[in-house]
């Protein structure tokens, strides 16, 4: 897994690249709590080169969200692959997950 950090409008954009599993999940979550620790209280996840992710990889995701509503901050996820997109959608965490189809999109509303 590669993630690359940006910060664009005061928004942080983790893009990332590769597979998001029990073995790289929790090096992407210090990365997110890192972000947190900081202040920032606005991300947006690029998924557009991810080609894999595991149960490990989207507790990461739905723990951020959890927690980011409880600071009053949001996350948006975005650039799906299909096949990724629904491990989402039959998980059912579509509805929970704010999930846009590209970056201005996710920009947007974030």
């Amino acid at each position: 897994m590669e993630i690359y950090q940006e910060i664009t409008d005061g928004v942080e954009i983790f893009n990332v690249k590769g597979s998001l599993d029990s073995n790289t999940s929790p090096e992407f979550e210090t990365l997110i709590y890192k972000s947190l620790e900081n202040g920032q209280r606005k991300l947006i996840l690029n998924l557009e080169h991810l080609d894999y992710i595991s149960s490990a990889g989207i507790r990461v995701m739905l723990k951020t969200t959890k927690d980011l509503k409880r600071m009053e901050g949001n996350i948006v996820l975005c650039s799906l692959q299909d096949y990724v997109r629904e491990v989402f959608d039959i998980a059912g965490f579509d509805g929970y997950l704010n999930i846009e189809k590209n970056l201005d999109g996710a920009m947007g509303i974030i």
